[in-house]
């Protein structure tokens, strides 16, 4: 399947008409993963809702797309709303169920940080699901290095989940 992605592969600026790929490829991880804390699948119109947020925001939303269609994304929110946190972005990334650890991850986390670059960002941090092994790998392979470690702010599943944070400077 790997190499059927690689022949198309694009990545690009995700649009609000992605919204509907993109809730479908989430919900797979609202429905069967502690990946997210969601626990209710989003509509289209819902994930389309959060895009145009990011984008008013000028902060990056990236996919990663193939003849298939959308089979990742990444994109970065600020971390808090205050000013003060302007510099400061949490990312987050997901791929089509079924197609992880095959370097479309690391494509997508490197155009994503190419762009807070560009926006002069100094700070991204990842908040990771405890445990998720891939996830931390990714995130460490971009000098992310684990600055918090929550215990059981989760709950889904009838399972508490533990929160890593990793951090870089950009």
């Amino acid at each position: 399947m790997l190499e059927d992605i690689e022949a198309t592969l694009t990545l690009r600026n995700a649009d609000v008409q992605d919204a509907v790929e993109i809730a479908a490829l989430y919900n797979y991880y609202i429905e069967h993963s502690c990946a997210t804390f969601e626990e209710t699948p989003l509509t289209p119109e819902q994930m389309g809702s959060r895009m145009d947020a990011v984008a008013a925001k000028q902060l990056p939303w990236i996919v990663a797309e193939c003849e298939q269609g959308v089979v990742g994304f990444a994109y970065a929110a600020w971390l808090k709303d205050r000013t003060a946190y302007r510099f400061a972005v949490e990312t987050t990334i997901y791929l089509k169920n079924g197609i992880a650890s095959k370097g479309l991850g690391t494509r997508l986390y490197a155009e994503l940080f190419k762009a807070l670059r560009a926006r002069n960002i100094r700070t991204a941090i990842g908040i990771i699901a405890l445990p998720n092994q891939a996830s931390v790998a990714l995130h460490e392979k971009f000098c992310m290095t684990k600055a918090a470690h929550l215990k059981e702010v989760g709950f889904k599943f009838n399972t508490w989940i533990d929160v890593g944070y990793w951090q870089c400077l950009l």
